[in-house]
């Protein structure tokens, strides 16, 4: 019996296309101010000759850029030429084992592997700016440079030194006031290693911060900063390295979950190293931190996620179960924990019952106090993400935007240029593509403070030329590349920040694969924020 496909599945489906498309058609009016690229990353070809990929964090990387400049819009897009990419294509299979992909799984091809060992350099999670670089990133400690305009890749970054590492985040923090980029590396090891590492403006030498040993590392896609800490959150899901050495599974299917042990956040000092503390708190599971704060009043960090209790997510995102009309998935929900460095205790509640993932602050806020938080969230139960959730973390409000057959990727909030959050020093909405320092229809549906619909969707919103109050926090406007399932094609929407009604789309004529993670970079803009 042949099962139903799931409702987005034109999201999942490989993309060969290359294109540059100039004036997208446009819907509603784009703010004048709002000019830049947003480039999107993520996996766009899920099968090699006959061989398919398992998961859909496996498929061969793909930027995306929306260029918007005088209310129009244009579109360009890109596989990136990793060696991962291009040694499949030249061979006609699958050639490196991916997330959770292993094309050795013959005796042979294991003893093969262990010989001529070929990591993934398939970077299709996120990008950034490194040094003056920009780059696609993934798990694997392999950053590719491309050129942002033409998406051209342009090769491996080369290190100025000798900082090693197997595991690494596609999540690196920036902070606002430096243009300090801080990270991290896992070593295996038979005593494995934890590295935090930070990085000078323009700099291509990391400096090793502190490093942690460990014997069964956690599967860590995402770390927290403060103004004055560094968190690693060591969920537990772990892996025994020797018996990832043997090769004989992917990547992510050498990891148990062990919730016995807890999750462990581990504090280090943002400028010294010292390790600081190790909090103990229930298990869970995330795999994105939405933002950190010290609060100056008790001492304690307050570290907000998008988690779940346990760590089945992962594998409800196999591509053959995700294809499913109902695929059952578990979606995370908003939690805010209270680190207690002197105690070694954790304080967990849930901002809201309102489920969501992949999200996102005000830009200049990272490391610091914030309220709102911008993410993606499900209506149905079980089922993929189908709206836009703006919540207040203070009243637990949740506005929303909703689409019947519509399904929205990551939020990317933009502000006004020269704009920060009150109280904050900082601004910006990201790099200059220039040089600066340093997820689809007709009619629309707006929000309202219950979820509810609010504008009519034919563009409303404010006008082109009015610019917000500069000073709020939710002044500027949220960008979304969001999956068409009805027309199977894709656009990208523009909301007010505040009240998520819609100010403009524009259309692509065809499906954006379902990406992850991507940054808005102004055409005169300062340090990457958020």
């Amino acid at each position: 019996m042949t099962q139903e496909p799931a409702p987005y599945e034109a999201g999942l489906r490989s993309l060969e296309l290359e294109t540059s498309l100039a004036d997208l058609p446009v819907e509603g009016r784009f703010p004048d101010w709002l000019e830049g690229t947003l480039l999107r990353n993520g996996p766009a070809r899920f099968q090699v000759g006959e061989e398919p990929y398992r998961h859909w964090f496996d498929g061969h990387a793909m930027l995306h850029a929306f260029t918007l400049e005088a209310g129009t819009v244009s579109y360009r897009n890109r596989f990136l030429r990793s060696g991962t990419h291009d040694e499949a294509m030249a061979e006609g299979r699958i050639a490196r084992s991916e997330f959770a992909t292993d094309p050795c799984r013959s005796i042979f091809g294991r003893v093969m592997a262990v010989f001529r060992p070929r990591v993934t350099d398939n970077a299709n999670i996120n990008v950034a700016r490194l040094a003056r670089d920009f780059v696609a990133l993934t798990e694997t400690p392999l950053p590719i440079r491309f050129d942002p305009e033409s998406l051209e890749t342009l090769g491996h970054v080369e290190w100025a030194d000798e900082l090693r590492g197997d595991i690494t985040t596609a999540h690196p923090h920036v902070d606002p006031a430096s243009g300090i980029l801080y990270s991290y590396l896992t070593h295996f090891s038979r005593t494995s290693t934890y590295r935090l590492w930070a990085l000078e403006p323009g700099s291509r030498s990391r400096r090793e911060l502190a490093s942690l040993p460990v014997d069964r590392p956690a599967y860590m896609h995402s770390f927290a900063m403060t103004g004055r800490h560094l968190v690693l959150s060591e969920f537990p899901l772990v892996v025994n390295p020797l018996e990832m050495a043997l090769r004989d599974r992917p990547f992510i299917e050498n990891y148990r979950w062990e919730p016995e042990r807890g999750t462990l956040y581990q504090v280090f000092d943002r400028k010294t190293g010292e390790h600081r503390a190790t909090c103990r708190g229930p298990a869970c599971f995330a795999f994105h931190h939405v933002n950190a704060f010290d609060d100056p009043d008790t001492g304690e960090v307050v570290l907000d996620l998008a988690a779940w209790d346990d760590a089945r997510i992962i594998d409800q995102l196999y591509l053959k179960r995700l294809r499913r009309a109902s695929p059952e998935l578990v979606a995370a929900e908003p939690r805010r924990l209270r680190l207690d460095l002197t105690a070694g205790t954790v304080r967990t509640r849930t901002l809201s019952t309102h489920r969501m993932e992949l999200p996102r602050i005000a830009p200049g806020l990272e490391g610091r106090r914030h309220r709102y938080v911008w993410a993606t969230g499900n209506r149905v139960p079980g089922h993929f993400t189908d709206e836009l959730v703006k919540l207040d973390s203070d009243t637990g409000e949740v506005r929303t935007w909703h689409e019947p057959g519509c399904h929205p990727g990551e939020p990317v909030v933009v502000r006004p240029p020269a704009s920060a959050p009150s109280g904050d020093g900082a601004g910006g909405n990201g790099s200059d593509l220039s040089g600066g320092t340093g997820s689809d229809g007709n009619g629309g549906t707006g929000s309202d403070g219950n979820g509810g619909t609010g504008s009519d969707g034919t563009g409303g919103g404010r006008g082109g030329n009015d610019r917000p109050d500069s000073r709020a926090e939710d002044a500027g406007v949220v960008l979304s590349v969001v999956l068409d399932a009805r027309s199977e094609s894709s656009f990208l929407l523009v909301l007010d920040a505040a009240s998520l009604e819609e100010r403009a789309r524009a259309r692509v004529p065809h499906a954006v694969p379902l990406g992850f993670h991507g940054q808005f970079f102004g055409r005169a803009g300062s340090a990457p924020r958020g």
